[in-house]
C-alpha cells in the first residue's frame, strides 16, 4: 500500500470531518448566506440558463463547425492587421450585449479557432463590459457624466487589455502567428451570405430573448421589450429556414418541434420560457438524429455545454454565499461593503474594482445596484471603478476561463481589468471631487 497516498487521503477525509463538526449551522448570518446562495442560483437557473446560456453555447458550437477558420485568422488571429482586430473583436463584442458568463462559450468558440489572445480577450471584455443599453441606462439614471466616462473606459479598455495580453504573453503568440502563416489554403467553404444569415438568425434570438426591461413606461425600448418574443419567434424561424435549406435538415424533423413551441406559446403566454425550453430541447432532438455538420454542430454544443455549465453554477454559489443577491446580504456583510467605497481614495477604487469583479452582475443589473450604493455614500470614482470591472468579470466567468486560458492567463486578463478600473476610477474621481 502507499501510506504516502494513504496519508493524503486521510488528510483529506479529517479536513471534510472537521469542516462539517463545526459546521456553523444555527448562526443565523451563516444560515441566511447558505439562503442567499441558493437562491441566487436558482434565479440564475431560471433567468439565464435556458435564455442565455443555451443561445449561447449552440453559438459557441457552430462557431467551430460553420465558420472557416481562415476567416477567423483573417480578422482575428494572431498574423491579422492589429487595427482590424481590435475593431472587430470590440465590435462584435458590443453588438452582442452580454453578460460575463454568457460571453465565455462565444470566446471559447473563437479562442478555439485560432483568435489571437489579444482581439479574443478585447472580445471578452467588450461582450459585457461596452453594453450600449447599459451605458445609456447608467447615463439616464446615474447621470450623463458617469454615463460618459463609462463609455469612454469601456471601449478604451477592450482595446488596452487585448494588447496588453498580447505583450505579457507575445512568445506564444508569435509561436500561433508562424503556425498560422505555414497553414495551407482552406478550400472553399459556404458562401458567406448563407453564414451571415444563420449566425444573424442565433445571434437574434439570444439578444432579443433577453431583451431587458426599461425603465420607462413608453417609447421605443419600451416597445421592443414588449414585442421581444414575437421578434425572437422571427429569429427562430430564420434559423429553421437555414437548417433545411443550407444544413439539410429534413423539414418534417423541424415541424413536431416548432408546433410543440407555438402549442406551448399560445396555452402559456405567461410562462415563455416553457416555450423557450422546449424549442431548444427540440432543436437538439432534430439535430441528434443527423449525420455531417448538424450532428458535429451538436457534439460541439454538448462539448462546451459539459466544460462551461457546472463550473458557472459553482462559482454563482460561491458568489452568493459570499456577497449574497441585490439587497440581501451574504456571509459578508454589506455594511463594511459600503464603508470602504467611501470617498475616491485608491484604496476605495480598489476596493470596488476587486468587489465588483467577484460579484455576478446580471445584464443592466448593476446600475440599480450602483444606484443604492451612490445613495449610501459611495463615491463616484468607486462607481466608475465598479461599473467598469463588475459586468466583465465575476467569480463564476472566473472559475471557467482558468479552464479555457490556464491560470497564468487569466489571473493576468483580472489583473489587467481590475488595475485599469482602479486606475480610471481614481482619476475620474479626483476629476469630478
Amino acid at each position: 500500500m502507499d501510506w504516502k497516498r494513504e496519508r493524503k487521503v486521510f488528510a483529506a477525509l479529517a479536513a471534510a470531518f472537521l469542516a462539517l463538526f463545526f459546521l456553523p449551522v444555527g448562526n443565523p448570518r451563516f444560515d441566511s448566506a447558505v439562503l442567499e446562495a441558493l437562491q441566487l442560483t436558482r434565479w440564475y437557473a431560471r433567468e439565464h440558463v435556458l435564455t442565455c446560456l443555451v443561445p449561447a453555447f449552440f453559438i459557441a458550437g457552430a462557431i467551430g463547425v460553420f465558420v472557416r477558420k481562415d476567416s477567423v485568422l483573417r480578422y482575428l488571429g494572431a498574423a491579422a492587421r492589429r487595427t482590424l482586430a481590435y475593431a472587430v473583436a470590440s465590435v462584435s463584442g458590443t453588438l452582442l450585449a452580454v453578460c460575463s458568463c454568457t460571453v465565455l462559450p462565444l470566446f471559447a468558440g473563437i479562442h478555439r479557432m485560432g483568435a489571437g489572445l489579444g482581439p479574443a480577450t478585447a472580445f471578452l471584455y467588450s461582450g459585457p463590459a461596452v453594453n450600449v443599453l447599459a451605458i445609456i441606462l447608467t447615463a439616464r439614471i446615474l447621470g450623463v457624466e458617469l454615463g460618459i466616462a463609462r463609455a469612454v473606459g469601456a471601449v478604451g479598455f477592450s482595446v488596452l487589455i487585448g494588447l496588453c495580453m498580447h505583450a505579457l504573453f507575445r512568445g506564444e503568440e508569435r509561436e500561433k502567428m508562424q503556425a498560422q502563416l505555414a497553414l495551407a489554403p482552406p478550400d472553399e467553404g459556404r458562401p458567406l451570405g448563407q453564414t451571415a444569415l444563420y449566425f444573424a438568425s442565433m445571434a437574434g434570438v439570444l439578444v432579443f430573448a433577453n431583451w431587458g426591461r426599461p425603465d420607462s413606461t413608453g417609447g421605443f425600448w419600451h416597445a421592443v421589450h414588449t414585442l421581444r418574443w414575437p421578434i425572437t419567434a422571427l429569429f427562430a424561424l430564420s434559423l429553421a429556414f437555414c437548417l433545411v435549406r443550407f444544413l439539410g435538415v429534413p423539414w418534417t424533423r423541424l415541424a413536431p418541434v416548432a408546433a410543440a413551441t407555438a402549442a406551448l406559446a399560445l396555452a402559456l403566454p405567461s410562462l415563455p420560457l416553457a416555450a423557450f425550453g422546449a424549442a431548444s430541447i427540440g432543436l437538439a432532438w432534430a439535430l441528434a438524429g443527423q449525420d455531417g455538420e448538424p450532428a458535429h454542430w451538436l457534439e460541439e454544443t454538448w462539448r462546451y455545454a459539459k466544460q462551461i455549465l457546472p463550473l458557472l453554477l459553482v462559482g454563482v454559489l460561491a458568489a452568493g454565499f459570499l456577497l449574497g443577491r441585490p439587497g440581501h446580504e451574504g456571509i459578508v456583510p454589506s455594511r463594511w461593503v459600503e464603508a470602504a467605497l467611501g470617498g475616491n481614495s485608491l484604496r476605495a477604487n480598489l476596493f470596488a474594482a476587486v468587489a465588483g469583479a467577484f460579484m455576478y452582475f446580471a445584464t443592466l443589473s448593476e446600475v440599480p445596484i450602483l444606484q443604492g450604493l451612490l445613495g449610501s455614500g459611495m463615491g463616484k470614482g468607486p462607481a466608475l471603478a465598479l461599473l467598469l470591472a463588475g459586468p466583465a468579470l465575476s467569480l463564476p466567468s472566473m472559475l471557467v476561463l482558468g479552464t479555457i486560458l490556464g491560470t497564468r492567463k487569466t489571473v493576468a486578463f483580472v489583473s489587467l481589468v481590475v488595475a485599469f478600473s482602479t486606475l480610471a476610477g481614481w482619476i475620474y474621481g479626483a476629476l469630478s471631487g
